[in-house]
């Protein structure tokens, strides 16, 4: 009858326009799914905003820019490795909170990256050692004080995490260092004033110390005064320095007793090979030499590089 023909025609024609929202949709979704892959793996800098307007809403938070600045191939330089350490650091100390899950659990990613790093090259095994205390020292606050502070996720899941750090640690202290097969010239083998060249470089006085472990002769060159007095000079300022004062038995400046006494009191100096920076004309933030849309007439005149803290502090408000 005509009354089931028309039925049937508008049934025709609510399916059709069902079929081409439902194609569009998917056409939309397969278009803004293939934009935000390419933006996130092509795009390695940030435009730090901290203000809402018209045209841009929200804030650039420091989850945001924690996923968007390629952390995981930055450990694997190792002019930016360390920078990287630092600053997972100081996210473990006071930051944790302030990221969302998804930086959360790639944060966590990240720190398991740099410890298999760290597992097959046998190096910096003391400082992911601090670094993992440092974060399972913050998670216990903070797991103790759930309702509190706000920790993201199920508590469970942090419980799993601080589990996996636990591991890690184990993994480190069971690293038994190898000694290279080669018989060729060894530190000890080289000069006393080219030992002593390099043993100026090393900026940590515990490494100085450790060195010195390795052999009588490094034992002497490690208690040189000359070399703490360096290291004391270039970590800290002479106001510093004359506030710490401490002589020997002999009535000369004790370096080495003064330098680990100014570690406890002042924070060291900072030096790292690569560095995140901040373009002052466009405030977009990215690693030294990456590419970012520049309106400046020299760009190179308008960045300035962060520290860690400093990464930081730009997402304090």
């Amino acid at each position: 009858s005509f009354c089931k023909r028309d039925d049937h025609n508008k049934e025709n024609l609510f399916n059709s326009i069902n079929y081409d929202v439902a194609a569009k949709k998917r056409k939309k979704d397969l278009l803004n799914n293939k934009a935000r892959t390419q933006y996130f793996h092509q795009e390695k800098w940030i435009y730090v905003h901290k203000g809402s307007t018209k045209e841009r809403h929200g804030y650039c938070t420091l989850g945001e820019a924690f996923n968007r600045l390629d952390f995981s191939s930055a450990i694997l330089d190792s002019r930016r490795f360390n920078y990287v350490v630092r600053l997972l650091e100081l996210i473990a100390k006071s930051q944790l909170t302030s990221l969302s899950g998804i930086a959360q659990k790639n944060y966590m990613n990240i720190l398991e990256k740099v410890v298999q790093k760290v597992l097959e090259d046998q190096q910096n095994i003391r400082l992911i050692r601090e670094l993992l205390q440092t974060l399972y020292t913050s998670l216990c606050t903070l797991v103790q004080r759930v309702g509190k502070s706000v920790l993201v996720g199920n508590i469970n899941m942090w419980v799993h995490r601080m589990e996996s750090i636990l591991h890690w640690q184990q993994q480190l202290n069971n690293i038994q260092i190898t000694r290279p097969a080669f018989k060729g010239t060894t530190f000890t083998d080289l000069p006393l004033c080219l030992q002593l060249n390099i043993m100026q470089r090393l900026s940590d006085g515990r490494d100085l110390v450790s060195l010195g472990q390795v052999a009588p002769d490094l034992q002497v060159l490690s208690e040189d005064r000359l070399l703490w007095k360096k290291l004391c000079q270039y970590h800290f300022t002479d106001r510093q320095i004359r506030k710490r004062l401490i002589l020997s038995d002999k009535g000369q400046l004790d370096w080495k007793k003064m330098y680990f006494k100014l570690i406890r009191c002042y924070p060291r100096k900072e030096q790292y090979g690569d560095t995140l920076q901040l373009c002052r004309h466009c405030h977009i933030l990215s690693w030294k030499g990456t590419d970012h849309p520049c309106t400046a007439n020299n760009p190179e005149t308008c960045s300035t590089s962060l520290s860690p803290q400093e990464f930081i502090n730009l997402f304090r408000f």
